[in-house]
């Protein structure tokens, strides 16, 4: 059961970082609870651009240490919640 506790925590972790992040890098005018993990980053969610898609790429090297590769499926993008499923995958890969 343990297991399965520290996967939740782990996730709940990379959510409040990238939040944060995203929040300080972009500027974003709201604060961490006023974003949900499903909100669209871009369109009518965070409205972000291709500027700011650049932006979470520099974040998730600089945070998490990971390289995003030309290969790698890109909605990933689509929500704070598939970043963070983006970030568990590649760390355990």
């Amino acid at each position: 059961m343990t297991n399965i506790n520290e996967k939740i925590d782990e996730r709940k972790a990379i959510l409040v970082t990238i939040k944060a992040e995203i929040i300080q890098r972009l500027n974003i005018q709201r604060e961490e609870h006023q974003i949900d993990d499903d909100t669209p980053l871009f369109g009518n969610g965070l409205k972000l651009d291709s500027v700011d898609a650049t932006e979470i790429i520099v974040l998730l090297d600089k945070k998490f240490n990971i390289q995003v590769e030309e290969s790698d499926d890109p909605s990933y993008m689509r929500s704070i919640n598939s970043l963070a499923s983006f970030v568990i995958q590649k760390k355990r890969a």
